[in-house]
């Protein structure tokens, strides 16, 4: 059997820069899980004194507070400040940008429109920012009894697929006036699902490699799954099983966004040993 990588996969520029601000501050705290991997974030806690709390009503002695990749509502990033402690800023700059377009558009007169997850830590932090009308959807039909203005302003997570993105776009321009559209889905999550989409088109057999909580990473799943049904979502090595693998030809493997190489390469290990 031949093993495959994708020609996109693993961490994205936020998540490797993420990290070496975490190894860098080192004896601190992330409000939240810096990003969505534990294994990684355990790696963090035992080699750099890195812990994660839940919120900023955990923080007690700490004198550094990392802020996670997927950010911070304004209002706790606003008393973290007024507080004695250090401040670190890890948030992702691609989950900064629709932070300030949410604030901009809104003090215009928008209405904001989020495509995501509203219980997604990157999305409640991203609708925080809107000073006035916000309204979080999956799907296009979830807008259908909300009397909208005729001035909106569309944004997505940026972990979203861009093809549902436009379907919402669309379904916008034929119902108001004026749109504004911001496509705020990262090109990183965007090549490692184009990536992972080709490849599944010729494997028998499809790894994917991440977090179970991550966005990006249930979205290459979900990918895989549509074209390569046997298609396994995994967060270690520990989880394969080796009845998967018999009579296949082709193995191809993609990793989310927050998966780092050393868990990529255990993977790859024990399924050549297979």
């Amino acid at each position: 059997m031949k093993i495959e990588l994708a020609s996109s996969y693993g961490f994205c520029f936020g998540v490797k820069r993420a990290i070496k601000i975490a190894e860098s501050a080192g004896n601190a705290a992330t409000i939240g899980p810096l990003i969505h991997n534990n294994e990684e974030i355990n790696r963090l806690a035992i080699n750099f004194n890195v812990k994660t709390l839940n919120g900023i009503n955990e923080l007690s002695d700490e004198k550094k507070a990392i802020i996670r990749t997927h950010g911070i509502t304004k209002d706790d990033l606003a008393k973290l400040k007024q507080s004695s402690i250090d401040v670190i800023d890890a948030t992702c700059p691609f989950v900064t940008k629709p932070q300030q377009i949410c604030e901009r558009m809104s003090e215009e007169g928008y209405d904001i429109v989020i495509f995501g997850d509203e219980n997604h830590p990157e999305v409640k932090g991203v609708k925080s920012y809107s000073h006035g009308r916000v309204f979080v959807v999956l799907e296009e039909n979830e807008l259908d009894d909300i009397k909208l203005k005729q001035k909106v302003a569309v944004v997505s997570q940026t972990t979203r697929k861009v093809e549902k993105f436009m379907q919402i776009v669309n379904y916008l321009m034929l119902r108001v006036k004026e749109v504004r559209v911001f496509n705020t889905i990262c090109n990183a999550t965007f090549e490692n699902q184009e990536a992972a989409k080709e490849l599944s088109k010729r494997a028998n057999i499809m790894i994917i490699i991440g977090g179970k909580n991550s966005s990006n990473t249930k979205q290459l799943y979900l990918i895989s799954k549509n074209f390569c049904k046997d298609s396994y979502l995994i967060e270690s090595e520990d989880e394969i099983d080796k009845e998967w693998f018999k009579n296949k030809e082709l193995c191809g493997i993609s990793a989310g966004a927050s998966t780092p190489d050393w868990i990529i390469q255990k993977v790859v290990n024990k399924i050549e040993k297979i």
